[in-house]
């Protein structure tokens, strides 16, 4: 499966955003890409403060901005998450369509993002409501387990979905700067080797408003942990072909009686 990771730098208007995302899915595209990951909070990216006044409802303007991504490039838009209005509240929902523009269904991240640093103090809860399920996702008969950014520290969840048939697991992220020196590659390699999975992680980079700032380095890591692909600092779109087969090499290869 050949996909493209999308890295940007969100900003709060929802329409620079989505200009950018267009303008990597056109080199997607001539690269024979299927399907592209886009990072946490593409959409629309707020302070944190408050949320996005852009916010998601289902078959409204913004989901339906959204969908017209996959069917406009013939392309399966998967794992990138947007601010969404469920029950009066506010989640951060991940979205996906095939490239018909079918829904795939959504994840509503569960695990929501606290950090209380010196150089850095923030909470999600201000913001968001937390999901309460996982979730899995199906693309041409492969499946992809989803999580969000955060999600990424908590292991259970990972394994939930290698048990289930996963193939790739997948964090669409917004991590912060010190978070990510200290931890963003290690966590993600971890997933890849305890799972045998591939991991897909679409990252934000850079300075979006004076209080977001985010780490970039968008991966892929195969099932042995080795980094496929790293797009470092700056937006842009990377472009790479998973084996499949490579997952059963090494899960015949590492017996984990599981």
């Amino acid at each position: 499966m050949k996909i493209a990771v999308i890295q940007l730098t969100s900003v709060l208007d929802f329409k620079k955003n989505l200009e950018k995302i267009r303008s990597f899915l056109v080199l997607a595209k001539q690269q024979d890409a299927v399907a592209a990951f886009l990072p946490e909070v593409f959409y629309s990216m707020s302070d944190g403060q408050s949320p996005t006044p852009f916010l998601i409802e289902d078959d409204g303007e913004h989901f339906l901005e959204i969908k017209k991504l996959s069917t406009d490039f013939e392309m399966a838009i998967i794992g990138g998450s947007a601010a969404a209005k469920l029950n009066g509240n506010v989640v951060n929902r991940a979205y996906n369509f095939d490239k018909f523009g079918n829904n795939l269904g959504h994840y509503d991240k569960v695990h929501l993002f606290a950090c209380d640093l010196p150089e850095k103090k923030l909470s999600e809860a201000k913001t968001y409501t937390a999901g309460s399920e996982n979730k899995m996702v199906e693309l041409d008969s492969v499946k992809i387990g989803l999580g969000i950014c955060f999600d990424l520290r908590f292991s259970e969840q990972a394994l939930f979905y290698r048990m289930n048939g996963a193939k790739i697991l997948t964090y669409p992220a917004a991590f912060t700067v010190p978070t990510g020196k200290a931890h963003w590659h290690t966590l993600l390699k971890a997933r890849a080797i305890e799972n045998q999975c591939f991991v897909v992680a679409a990252a934000q980079w850079g300075d979006h408003n004076e209080k977001i700032q985010t780490f970039g380095h968008s991966l892929v890591v195969d099932p042995w942990g080795e980094v496929l692909l790293d797009l470092g600092d700056g937006e842009k779109v990377g472009v790479i072909d998973l084996d499949f087969s490579k997952i059963d090499l090494i899960r015949h290869s590492v017996l984990m009686n599981r």
